[in-house]
């Protein structure tokens, strides 16, 4: 998962990807706009928020909890679906039967669910 090339490569990125989605679908769910949100978890750059909506960069570990209060979520449901997205090998670990869980109630067409079982089994 942590090398940049071939495979591992696409699936950080879809992942990436994925992340940012799920950070838009937030970000309007609460009715802010990305200016809104910057100033809110104290980001230099507004555009700093369009660069992770398109998965093109990631939100530090240590800004986490700024971020999860500013989009008005559980810390804890935040950062582990952060997680999932930005760390599949350790979230699989941390969270294993949750994950088996999950994927029995997933379709088998949902790429969020492929792309984490390849990592994991990758993994192992």
């Amino acid at each position: 998962m942590y090398t940049q090339n071939g495979r591992r490569a696409e699936l950080n990125q879809e992942l990436r990807n994925q992340a940012g989605s799920w950070l838009r679908e937030l970000r309007k769910s609460r009715g802010l706009s990305q200016l809104e949100l910057a100033v809110r978890v104290g980001a230099d750059y507004y555009t700093f928020i369009s660069q992770l909506e398109n998965g093109r960069s990631r939100i530090p570990p240590d800004r986490y909890l700024i971020w999860a209060r500013a989009l008005e979520i559980d810390e804890r449901e935040f950062v582990r679906t952060l997680l999932s997205y930005y760390d599949p090998v350790t979230y699989g670990i941390l969270f294993a039967k949750a994950v088996d869980a999950e994927r029995a109630d997933m379709s088998t067409n949902d790429s969020s669910a492929g792309s984490l079982q390849g990592l994991m089994n990758e993994s192992r």
